[in-house]
């Protein structure tokens, strides 16, 4: 289940199901237009050609999905069920206990798509929050030596509605953002680098862990849009077997059963402090940087976890980073980039192969991708769904990263016209 540019980016995930003699089926949004994706699914040089049937529903509630995926249960004996993006998560991990399969489990996929229900499970790995209610929000006070705070929805994806304030009067102003169906949270601002963990789970046992490296845009202005991953993190043994033993905690206070799972966190000078926890695949081009740093890609495994067949993961023996480029503001009309191939997901419904190489090979451009359409306006990064073009690097473990990282992207140009 997921709409079509993750389906497309995880396209490995219908060629490794077809190689098992299994067929493909997809559960899509309105998000997702049909007439792309059967073009798609029809073309042979595609990763989604071979994808069987495919159902769209009008949202991603359960009491939307279970109903709609009832004429493929009569007709096929479903062996497993995957969610490929965020907003599938909680169907898919309820459909799957429904049938009996591996899978999350529903506790775990309702717990991961709330903030709130995360705070209350692991209340100590938690920064200092609190819920504003509805009819309370214009209301609302902090005592002054409580800022700067961090305004956030509990219920949202992507970084959005995600703030920090200063005072109250911007506080009033984030917390009027929210939709009445929407729980607010009013939490405390946490300093520290930031990371994620990706795990992989089987019977409730993490089999592996990696640790990925971020930066984001907080220290520009009041939001915390992600620019970088590096996967695995340049970080210290220390500090890194604190992360994964935090993240291994949570994922059995939460009660993930089968599956991928993506936990960000910050590291501060009192410990590990959770963001938020995610039953499912990480998302920017996090599972190429993993493919890129093991040799070995991710979506044979996950099909293994939720098949429930017995898998495992190597360490890796290179490091990768996807790294986002600073753009002008004004309306984008064409990205290039020197000696490497472009990529447009979002627009061409297509991901580049980013093939791993040999462990001691030099560092290079892998790919670059474009999460925006020729046309869009450019401005202020203030979540996920604003930022524009991005390069993939990989390197030895010991090589300079920064550098290759900075190499690549002097090697892109956005071309942008005045709004």
């Amino acid at each position: 289940m997921g709409d079509l540019v993750v389906l497309a980016r995880q396209g490995r995930l219908v060629q490794e199901a077809l190689a098992r003699d299994l067929v493909p089926l997809a559960v899509v949004s309105t998000d997702t237009e049909l007439a792309r994706l059967d073009a798609v699914r029809s073309d042979p040089a595609h990763s989604l050609h071979g994808l069987d049937e495919v159902v769209q529903v009008a949202d991603a509630r359960i009491a939307s999905v279970l109903p709609a995926v009832q004429p493929l249960l009569s007709r096929y004996d479903v062996r497993g069920v995957i969610s490929v993006g965020e907003v599938f998560v909680e169907p898919v991990g309820v459909l799957a206990d429904c049938l009996g399969l591996p899978g999350t489990g529903s506790k775990a996929a309702v717990i991961c798509r709330n903030k709130l229900l995360q705070r209350t499970a692991a209340p100590e790995f938690s920064p200092r929050w609190q819920v504003v209610p509805v009819a309370e929000r214009a209301s609302f006070t902090l005592p002054a030596d409580r800022f700067p705070a961090v305004v956030k929805p509990a219920g949202r994806f992507y970084s959005s509605g995600v703030t920090e304030v200063a005072g109250q009067e911007e506080l009033t102003a984030a917390l009027a953002q929210f939709g009445d169906d929407e729980i607010s949270l009013v939490e405390s601002r946490v300093h520290g680098p930031e990371f994620s963990v990706e795990a992989l789970v089987q019977d409730g046992e993490v089999l592996w862990s990696g640790v990925t490296g971020k930066e984001t845009n907080e220290h520009e202005g009041p939001y915390f849009t992600e620019l970088s991953h590096t996967s695995p993190a340049l970080l210290d043994p220390a500090d890194e077997a604190a992360l994964v033993a935090a993240n291994t905690e949570i994922l059995r206070r939460v009660g993930v059963r089968d599956g991928i799972t993506h936990g960000e966190y910050r590291l501060t000078a009192d410990g590990v402090v959770l963001m938020e926890i995610a039953a499912r695949l990480p998302g920017d081009a996090i599972t190429f940087l993993w493919e890129l740093a093991t040799g070995v890609p991710v979506e044979p495994i996950m099909l293994d976890l939720a098949l429930g067949v017995p898998t495992r993961y190597p360490a890796p023996r290179r490091r990768a980073r996807q790294q986002f480029v600073d753009h002008p503001h004004g309306v984008l009309r064409d990205v290039t980039a020197e000696g490497a191939e472009v990529s447009w997901p979002a627009r061409d419904d297509r991901w580049p192969a980013l093939t791993p190489v040999a462990a001691d090979a030099e560092a290079g451009l892998r790919g670059v991708l474009v999460g925006r359409l020729p046309g869009d306006v450019l401005g202020v990064q203030e979540h996920s769904g604003h930022r524009s073009a991005s390069v993939v690097v990989d390197a030895p473990l010991d090589a300079d990263l920064d550098l290759a990282a900075k190499r690549a992207v002097a090697q892109v140009s956005l071309h942008v016209d005045p709004a």
